[in-house]
């Protein structure tokens, strides 16, 4: 399950639409857009079945080196089991790299001056306390990506008020949760046909969207700052919905039905646009001098960056220099024989370049 194993944050969801995310030989055939991050589990899962890999997945191993060997002409990887810590290694002529290229034993997390003095409860969404209840509490958000944009609607459900502190913001869009046309064209056409409609549409929407942000940069500003103001409605300051930087030149973020709006709509959570000075026993102290008062603090500030699993690529036992080392459309390594690595899209569903 990887990343939709692992992360466990209310809301938890898939941020690019799954006719497109999804794999092109296993149709997505739900009505939801956006999954949620259980549904793309069992999915996944699924897929797995159907086409009979569990028996050929080892599980709970953890990849920590693979060398090449000119003499043998084949890799060895080494891999560590996560409960016993027995060392298994495997030989294979061509090694194929599917590990992504975030942490998964920890995520970005500055340390903040004062957090130690803090006596509420402090979490990064990576590692989200299955216990953990914040039903009625007041709730800070540390952060504006896709994961702040997430968290934010779904906690402001039960908490008693949740404020998403940033130190800049980020365009979002509000997109529909259900496709409307491919659940009209399900009754008259054959599934798999709308599923290939539906993953065209949409490819064609990103990619036109993209390339209009970037032909057009000052219009698709005004586009969005336009869309955003008016789904947060009046009471929001417009400067809290103003980034600095033009569409697409950071990803945009998605708001299903647009449940990041309506949780400020509501009142229910509200936008804070400033620095952390430190934090107090009781919640956040601002550069400007303003307090937010906290009984839970869920640092949202990003994932750490790390290429290839962190696994320690050698060859002949010499240690490869990445740093050093041309890459081929993403997938080649210079000079490193029979080995390749799945990148994928960073400005549109990740798994269409893995496809």
């Amino acid at each position: 399950g990887g990343t939709w194993d692992l992360f466990r944050y209310p809301g938890i969801r898939s941020d690019s639409d799954m006719a497109s995310f999804g794999y092109n030989f296993k149709p997505w055939y739900s009505d939801r857009v956006l999954a949620m991050g259980n549904d793309i589990r069992h999915y996944m899962e699924e897929t797995a079945r159907e086409f009979r890999l569990q028996d050929k997945v080892h599980y709970g191993l953890k990849i920590t080196g693979a060398d090449w060997s000119d003499a043998d002409q084949r890799w060895t990887v080494t891999a560590v089991h996560e409960k016993t810590g027995d060392t298994r290694q495997f030989t294979c002529g061509f090694l194929l790299n599917c590990a992504g290229y975030y942490n998964y034993d920890q995520g970005y997390r500055p340390t903040f001056e004062g957090e130690e003095s803090f006596k509420g409860t402090l979490i990064h969404p990576q590692f989200w306390p299955e216990d953990l209840n914040y039903e009625g509490k007041k709730v800070v958000v540390i952060g504006s990506g896709a994961t702040a944009i997430t968290v934010v609607p779904a906690m402001a459900e039960k908490a008693g008020h949740v404020t998403m502190l940033q130190r800049s913001p980020s365009y979002i869009m509000a997109m529909p949760d259900t496709d409307k046309i491919s659940m009209a064209l399900n009754k008259v056409l054959p599934k798999k046909l709308v599923f290939t409609l539906a993953r065209k549409r949409n490819i064609l929407f990103q990619r036109g969207l993209y390339l209009a942000s970037m032909r057009w940069p000052n219009a698709m500003r005004r586009f969005m700052l336009n869309h955003m103001r008016k789904q947060a409605g009046p009471t929001v300051d417009p400067r809290h919905l103003t980034p600095s930087y033009n569409p697409w030149e950071q990803r945009l973020c998605a708001a299903p039905d647009g449940d990041f709006f309506k949780a400020l709509r509501s009142g229910k959570a509200d936008l804070v646009t400033d620095h952390i000075d430190h934090l107090t026993e009781t919640g956040i102290v601002l550069k400007s001098g303003q307090t937010l008062e906290a009984d839970i603090i869920v640092a949202a500030t990003g994932l750490d960056v790390q290429l290839m699993g962190g696994l320690a690529l050698r060859l002949n036992g010499q240690p490869v220099e990445l740093t050093q080392k041309l890459t081929y459309k993403g997938i080649m390594l210079q000079d490193v024989p029979n080995y390749a690595w799945i990148f994928g899209y960073t400005n549109a569903p990740w798994t269409l370049k893995a496809d």
